[in-house]
């Protein structure tokens, strides 16, 4: 062949690829999907009846072949890291090792369309399947530029009135006596039928010795209530954001002594105030932690009160919202 005729050749193939390159970018075509696309953070929907839970995952590294991770859906419900993390053949793999008799939990979650598809099996079990959604942006924080609206009475005392289960036909477990809401210890979590976004919290409780609870934000953050008086200080004390962030001092009463807190929350910026100290201030929340049951952090969530991890009493439950102050 002649050199003109090759070169001839060589500009129309040239020609073809760049058609085809601008042909795939004009209607839309994806590129493939790498292992990176695991990376960040993730709010997982478990598909179960009832829809009590919600798990949280982070993915780092996992174009490096070593991926790292960390995952809220255990049991126990910490933040733990994963020890046994790995990806084949674009599918994602992690294994929670089970200890004291409990069956090891085995997890494994595909890349689709922007979401993971996946499902956590374990012996003598059906398949759990979920789906997980990429963290959102939240644009929200508390910088000085938010005013009260007009305060909500949560429970007036008298009876459950906006309150239901978090499971539906379970056993309530929670009484109305002498003004004060009671969990015997064994009680289904309880949620406003109200939906909130920024707010500040006031509520007062009684945790009975050896007992705990906690009081979750939109569904998805659990401010830890627990008998701790004199303990050090970690991140599952009283006050604490469970699992997440630890407060500044133990702040907590004895057991049986009624104590109070207020919770600010705005997007993810929470403050916690204990018995009139400051021990959270203006600490951002990673995502979500053991009490979810609500995935989808952008958008409005109930208040929640764990009732089945022993006695507790709580009075005084009220929420302010807090709108965007609008210049003038």
């Amino acid at each position: 062949m002649r050199t003109g005729t090759r070169s001839s050749v060589f500009a129309f193939s040239l020609s073809l690829c760049a058609l085809l390159t601008f042909s795939n970018l004009a209607y839309g075509a994806a590129p493939d999907n790498t292992d990176a696309d695991f990376n960040g953070r993730w709010d997982i929907a478990v598909q179960k009846t009832p829809a009590d839970k919600a798990w949280w995952l982070e993915v780092s590294g996992a174009e490096t072949g070593t991926p790292k991770g960390k995952f809220v859906g255990f049991p126990g419900g910490d933040t733990n890291t994963i020890e046994d993390i790995s990806i084949s053949d674009h599918v994602l793999h992690w294994t929670w090792h089970g200890k004291n008799g409990r069956p090891d939990l085995f997890y494994e979650a595909k890349y689709a369309n922007g979401d993971l598809d996946g499902q956590m099996t374990s012996p003598n079990a059906e398949p759990v399947k979920f789906t997980g959604y990429r963290a959102p942006v939240i644009r929200d924080h508390d910088d000085g530029t938010w005013r009260k609206g007009e305060s909500v009475t949560l429970f007036d005392g008298k009876d459950l009135a906006g309150w239901t289960s978090l499971e539906p036909g379970a056993n309530l477990g929670w009484t109305v006596e002498d003004g004060f809401l009671k969990s015997t210890g064994h009680a289904a979590n309880l949620i406003t039928d109200g939906r909130y976004w920024n707010f500040i919290l006031h509520a007062e409780y009684n945790v009975a010795k050896g007992s705990n609870s906690g009081i979750g934000l939109r569904g998805r953050y659990e401010v830890q209530i627990q008998d701790d008086y004199g303990k050090p200080v970690e991140s599952h004390i009283n006050g604490a954001l469970y699992s997440r962030i630890k407060p500044l001092v133990n702040a907590s009463k004895l057991a049986g002594e009624w104590q109070t807190v207020d919770i600010r929350l705005v997007g993810r910026d929470v403050s916690v105030t204990l018995n009139g100290r400051p021990i959270i201030v203006k600490q951002p929340i990673d995502g979500l932690t053991a009490i979810a049951f609500s995935p989808f952090e952008a958008e409005p969530g109930s208040i929640e009160l764990q009732g089945d991890h022993g006695p507790v009493e709580f009075r005084n439950l009220v929420l302010t919202p807090l709108y965007k102050q609008q210049n003038r």
